[in-house]
């Protein structure tokens, strides 16, 4: 059995409306077993792999089952096994240890120049 490109994405929540499925799947960014598909219409079958874009991401996924319905999200994610490679770390989940300077080196900090004001008369 098969069913459209479009309704399959659409029902497994991968996009928020059909025509935003349709409309990735024309623009040749989706990809049925490796092919780049340009039609919404392809059939997907169980054992499917889909590679398409989502937000910043590229997605992989295995498609399990086929559904005739949109259900809820419980029930959708029962339709496919997501093969994505994770991705490294983000820039803000790397933990950067800055370089302490020595004192007297290089200019002085916001609170080294305060201090020498405070030893200067004033004007």
């Amino acid at each position: 059995m098969k069913q459209r490109l479009d309704h399959w994405l659409w029902c497994a929540r991968f996009f928020k409306s059909r025509s935003l499925a349709s409309k990735v799947c024309r623009t040749r960014k989706v990809r049925l077993d490796g092919i780049p598909q340009t039609k919404a219409s392809a059939g997907v079958t169980e054992g499917a792999v889909l590679t398409f874009p989502q937000g910043d991401k590229i997605r992989v996924i295995r498609v399990l089952a086929l559904s005739d319905r949109r259900g809820p999200a419980r029930d959708a994610v029962l339709l496919y096994d997501d093969l994505t490679p994770s991705a490294p770390p983000e820039k803000s989940e790397i933990k950067i240890s800055h370089a302490k300077r020595t004192a007297g080196s290089g200019r002085p900090t916001k609170a080294e120049r305060r201090a020498i004001d405070k030893l200067r008369p004033p004007d």
